[in-house]
């Protein structure tokens, strides 16, 4: 069947603004559904051939996220009193491209658990904080979780920790690492379980796609072929073979157009020569990311919108959460080669939940990483870690034996939502088009740091049982200055007063509205939110085909 083209100026079903984790999806099933669509991604098609090993390219001068060197400056500062300063790269990270950050994510895939969505009811309020339920529960997210499972492509087993589900995983783990045997190891002789880590990649050829082929270059890089389970290869392609959607590539989107009525009628943009479009349109999804729907909503303010689209409530671009992070580095008497395959092969889950006798709030999982990603150029530019020599046949001697004897294990933790953390309009800076540049205001609760710092110190004791024989700690004392998870800037909610959008990411404002993307999640999770944007994608796109149907949109 051929490619759908639709003329702009003639009213489409449905406009999806980006093609990411929950962009691809939308586009898919909303177009199988029968209905006219048309994606706006703002970067290019890169197919599994068009990846490389170019760890200069993907790593220095962002060929997949674009930072200040090509147009799309940012800038960030602790507090709401400072100037934010411009920043050299992007303190937001995320690619451009169709597959958004799918296309070079890890592929670490944890669903959230039950006490996720009921947490702030069962643990109490938290001073300071916006820490409230999810308007839905797991019992209601679980079938949509397993259409991640078996429809994306995923590779695991059921685990020790894992949350109830009703379908296993299509394709067996991935097969275990030296690393991930470290941490399993050391786990065990501490009390605790490491177990195999569920994978957004496949372990052996699935829906017409190969297996993993182990070359190591993966966090961060496209998968050259295909078997990283990104909507580009997954969802994008079964979207175009329905002929009902039309994928328009290198499209930036200016602002979104609404009547006098408060519904949305077309979206504006901008080719990538600079010619401006307007696609008309009878409902919009709006899936650029946390940080990137947040601005097109306060660029699209207007008369009816003073404060932007969908943001009655004011909570448009707050409640920013990264997801914390902790990361103990081992130097052992014996190779390791922690770079080999995907980035880590087995987690712990022991602490998912710190018992509140802590006294603080939190959680999460640790796992087991080489150190720089695994990339060679990034490890001779950290070199002398252990060492201590940065230059000569000293430097090179430790370069050679910390880039195959170490590796880290890393703690992913929650990572409260705070009014004051959040993404607004830079009023000074802007981008290549001359929008305002996306401005990041962020500083840790204080409940995160002690997440943090506890993770930080059971990785020590993990390190101490695996055996290394030198080891450093770190994690963000002085607050994280950027991430690449970017959660709660348009969250879901039962009250129109203090949420964007209800609980089928519908806006509460704007009836053909629709969020979809990791500004809904209402927590952050305990680090590896992907799967959870991917469910919420599938069921918002669920209901919003029924609605649709019903002639409610």
């Amino acid at each position: 069947m051929a490619w759908a083209s639709y003329p702009t100026r003639e009213e489409v079903d449905f406009v999806v603004i980006g093609s990411g984790a929950a962009g691809g999806i939308m586009a898919k099933e909303l177009s199988s559904a029968g209905f006219s669509v048309v994606v706006l991604e703002q970067g290019p098609h890169l197919r599994p051939g068009d990846f490389r090993h170019d760890e200069w390219n993907y790593t220095q001068t962002e060929g997949l996220v674009w930072g200040s060197r090509k147009g799309h400056p940012q800038t960030f500062r602790r507090y709401e009193h400072e100037k934010a300063e411009l920043v050299e790269g992007a303190p937001l990270g995320y690619a451009h491209n169709v597959g958004g950050s799918s296309a070079h994510f890890s592929g670490n895939f944890w669903r959230l658990r039950p006490i996720d969505f009921i947490e702030a009811s069962v643990r109490g309020p938290i001073a300071g904080t916006n820490f409230v339920d999810w308007p839905i529960t797991y019992e209601e997210l679980e079938p949509y979780y397993t259409k991640v499972d078996w429809e994306i492509g995923l590779s695991g087993v059921e685990g020790p920790w894992d949350p109830p589900r009703s379908k296993g995983y299509p394709c067996p783990p991935m097969p275990p690492k030296s690393s991930g045997v470290l941490l399993e190891r050391a786990a065990k002789k501490l009390g605790w379980t490491a177990y195999p880590e569920p994978h957004a990649i496949l372990s052996q050829p699935y829906n017409g796609r190969p297996g993993c082929i182990h070359c190591g270059f993966c966090n961060g890089f496209g998968c050259e072929v295909g078997a990283k389970s990104s909507t580009a290869v997954t969802m994008i392609p079964l979207a175009e073979a329905t002929g009902k959607c039309e994928l328009r590539t290198g499209c930036t989107v200016s602002r979104i157009n609404t009547n006098e009525q408060g519904r949305v009628t077309e979206v504006v943009y901008w080719e990538e020569d600079g010619t401006e479009q307007a696609q008309r349109a009878k409902a919009v999804v709006l899936s650029a990311n946390g940080a990137e729907s947040a601005r097109l909503l306060f660029l699209s303010e207007s008369s009816r919108f003073p404060d932007g689209l969908a943001n009655s409530s004011g909570m448009v671009g707050k409640n920013l959460m990264f997801n914390g992070g902790s990361n103990v580095s081992g130097l052992f008497a014996e190779p390791i080669n922690a770079h080999k395959s995907v980035a880590t092969t087995r987690v712990i889950h022991d602490f998912y939940s710190i018992d509140p006798k802590h006294g603080f709030y939190g959680g999460g999982g640790i796992d087991a990483r080489s150190l720089s990603r695994g990339l060679p150029m990034a490890a001779a530019m950290r070199g002398g870690i252990f060492s201590g020599a940065r230059w000569g046949s000293a430097y090179k001697k430790g370069l050679e034996q910390e880039f195959t004897h170490t590796c880290s294990f890393n703690g992913h933790t929650t990572s409260l939502p705070l009014s004051t953390n959040n993404v607004t309009l830079d009023p000074e800076v802007k981008d290549k088009w001359g929008r305002p540049a996306l401005r990041t205001t962020f500083m840790n609760h204080p409940d995160d740091f002690a997440t943090m710092k506890f993770f930080m110190e059971r990785s020590i004791e993990l390190m101490d049982a695996a055996g290394a024989i030198q080891k450093t700690a770190s994690y963000s004392e002085d607050g994280q200055r950027g991430g690449v998870h970017l959660l709660g800037t348009c969250r879901m909610g039962n009250d129109p007063a203090t949420s964007v959008v209800n609980r089928y990411n519908r806006a509460h404002d704007i009836p053909n509205l629709y969020m979809v993307d990791g500004g809904s999640l209402v927590t952050s999770g305990r680090g590896q939110p992907t799967m959870t944007i991917m469910a919420l994608a599938f069921r918002a796109a669920d209901h919003l085909i029924q609605a649709a149907r019903r002639g409610e949109v």
